[in-house]
């Protein structure tokens, strides 16, 4: 891990890596988007409601994965005193947070002509209320110490602790009675999802999964050159 702690290393990577990823986002976003509006087809139930899904169920999975990077990213600078892990927790909360307004927004949207409410206290969107405020609670607490580093380790213990939340996320459908419909694409014995809305879902949340990691490097790259800007005004 020691090998990526050079934020100059960091730097040359990401400049090789950036644009790269950035392209791919918009071509799998762009792809995904055309099958999701002009070849899936409407659900028998549900209609065209259900092209939401192929921004909600990304995000939602967006949101949960993102979260997860940045508790990994927060326990290997506790244990290793990984300066740039710092900076990859702290540049990814926002874009999960983002990730996770998204994917409340969406599913409100989708929720209210499918179950005539915008909004249920139940097991599923209560965790991922849940999520979203401790994505909160973490850049409260990175930003809320004069000292950097106190406030760098105080949010990367809430966000390692926070951790508990994602497997209740993921089984709250499994775990309790929710209005909330069970998982149909990672499920035991495979899909159970048409094979003409799988693709542009699975394509969609490839495009946001390569948009989170230009993202990531972009805030990271800034984070960066802002540190450097900092140690040469005070070094002069």
């Amino acid at each position: 891990m020691h090998r990526f702690a050079n934020p100059a290393r960091f730097m040359r990577l990401s400049a090789v890596l950036l644009p790269w990823c950035a392209a791919a986002a918009a071509v799998f976003v762009a792809i995904g988007l055309y099958g999701a509006l002009f070849v899936a087809p409407p659900d028998y139930q549900q209609g065209e409601a259900v092209k939401i899904m192929y921004v909600h169920v990304p995000s939602a999975w967006l949101a949960s994965l993102v979260y997860a990077v940045m508790a990994l990213a927060s326990a290997i600078a506790l244990i290793w005193r990984h300066p740039v892990a710092h900076i990859a927790a702290e540049s990814a909360a926002p874009i999960g947070a983002g990730f996770t307004f998204v994917c409340l927004v969406s599913g409100s949207l989708w929720g209210e002509p499918m179950w005539g409410t915008w909004w249920v206290w139940d097991a599923r969107l209560t965790s991922v209320l849940v999520l979203f405020f401790l994505y909160l609670g973490f850049i409260a607490l990175a930003n809320a110490f004069d000292d950097r580093t106190r406030g760098s380790r105080a949010a990367a213990i809430l966000a390692i602790v926070g951790v508990i939340n994602l497997p209740i996320i993921k089984f709250s459908v499994d775990w309790w009675n929710t209005l909330h419909q069970k998982a149909s694409v990672f499920v035991m014995g495979g899909p159970t999802i048409a094979t003409s809305m799988l693709w542009p879902l699975l394509v969609m949340a490839t495009g946001f999964l390569f948009f989170f990691a230009t993202l990531l490097m972009l805030r990271m790259r800034a984070a960066l050159l802002r540190a450097k800007v900092r140690a040469l005004r005070f070094g002069m």
